[in-house]
């Protein structure tokens, strides 16, 4: 963790914000990127908007995560979104408040963590802005286009459908308990936790694939297919059978003595994918996991696990 050097206040607002810019990469769709009062580019399609805030003490410590950690995930968190529409990433902007002690080296880092997952995500930093505040806190807008598809929204899961995933469940949650009790080992946990594995294009590759509907998978699986359920309308039911329990989620839940499971139904921050598709339409490298009900099997639009009601925290919120 960068801890020595001058500091934001030291350095200055404009200086900083030209350190933090340099080098940002472009795409032949931005035709203004950083430097002026506003970005140009272009979409193809409708555009779809979302914003994601990362404060200090929330969703991040600096005694936990590097600073390049804190910069990949404010991105990762905020193209999931995109993803979760079925619509591709253009261009974000993003929003730096922080304290006027803090290292202008871990600002920097921080901004290189983004470059480096914004190129991995296919979208282009275009702007932003900074001010004081108390704690690291990070706003990121990111825009993205539907490139000739319709969005896919929470409200198209029909009866009949099967829910199908996309990435991992429960490794976050599994970080969590583990820096909370001051490890940093299984190391790909703590990873996951410190930095989401956002399967990029899986979205884009749901959409094409006709999904009825698509969440990201933020809060927690039972919690985000609730949404699902109450947008449609109608219930869906989780087969355990079909969910993985990674080997390292497991090796933390006989460390702890608590029951992996709950992580993987329960925990959020994976930002894995979740959607429902009619049978046969489910596209490679997606698991089904379970089915959306008919209302005379389960009139209310609902949750279930296994059949039954869940009674757990169905996940993360923040008030």
């Amino acid at each position: 963790m960068s801890s020595t050097g001058p500091t934001i206040a030291q350095v200055g607002e404009f200086p900083l914000i030209a350190s933090l810019v340099r080098d940002l990469p472009s795409s032949p769709a931005i035709s203004v990127g950083p430097g002026d009062d506003g970005a140009v580019f272009l979409v193809d399609g409708s555009a779809v908007v979302s914003t994601d805030v990362l404060v200090e003490g929330v969703h991040f410590r600096r005694s936990w995560s590097e600073a390049e950690d804190v910069g990949r995930k404010s991105v990762a968190v905020n193209v999931a979104d995109i993803e979760a529409m079925g619509a591709v990433p253009v261009a974000l902007v993003v929003g730096l408040s922080a304290p006027g002690d803090l290292p202008a080296s871990w600002a920097r880092e921080c901004m290189t963590g983004m470059r480096e997952e914004s190129a991995l995500a296919g979208v282009s930093v275009v702007g932003g802005d900074t001010t004081g505040g108390p704690v690291v806190t990070i706003s990121i807008t990111v825009i993205g286009q539907t490139a000739g598809l319709a969005p896919v929204r929470r409200d198209g899961a029909v009866p009949g459908d099967v829910v199908a995933i996309r990435g991992r469940l429960g490794w976050a949650a599994a970080g969590l308990v583990v820096l909370g009790r001051g490890f940093r080992s299984p190391r790909a946990v703590v990873d996951a936790q410190r930095c989401p594995e956002v399967a990029y294009g899986a979205g884009r590759q749901a959409a094409l694939a006709g999904a009825h509907a698509m969440i990201d998978l933020s809060d927690g699986l039972v919690a985000d297919l609730g949404h699902i359920a109450d947008a449609s309308g109608f219930a869906i039911d989780i087969d355990t059978a079909r969910l993985d329990v990674a080997e390292p989620i497991v090796t933390v839940g006989m460390a702890t003595g608590l029951d992996p499971m709950l992580w993987v139904l329960g925990g959020g921050e994976d930002h894995a994918l979740a959607a429902t598709f009619a049978p046969g339409t489910v596209p490679d490298d997606w698991q089904v996991i379970g089915r959306v009900l008919d209302p005379q099997d389960a009139p209310e639009p609902t949750v279930l696990v296994d059949g039954q009601p869940w009674e757990h925290p169905g996940g993360w919120t923040h008030f």
